[in-house]
């Protein structure tokens, strides 16, 4: 995969999430900054993610933990614990109360 390659599913990835959150509402707030989404819930816990461009990978960082996400057959996936992103995610907003959709 090229850093073009690379740059492009990330960006889109990253816009997808923060098209999905922003349609939440207002409970719970998304700001990007260059590469990264911060996402804030009411209650105040956060979730992070980033692109990571030198290891050509999505992180997630979240009060469970931190996961890394490398693109593998046409998905975001985590050598780790085997997870999907969108999947990690929608986990990680049901931890705190939220419901979310991904449109895959």
């Amino acid at each position: 995969m090229t850093d073009a390659e690379f740059n492009e599913l990330a960006n889109a990835a990253l816009a997808q999430i923060e098209t999905a959150v922003d349609q939440l509402g207002g409970d719970v707030e998304c700001n990007r900054s260059g590469n990264v989404l911060e996402i804030e819930f009411d209650n105040g816990q956060k979730i992070i993610i980033n692109r990571h461009d030198i290891n050509r990978e999505i992180w997630v960082a979240a009060k469970s933990g931190g996961f890394h996400y490398a693109w593998q057959n046409n998905t975001w996936h985590s050598q780790r614990d085997n997870s999907e992103l969108f999947a990690r995610l929608s986990e990680l907003f049901a931890a705190q109360g939220e419901a979310i959709c991904f449109h895959v």
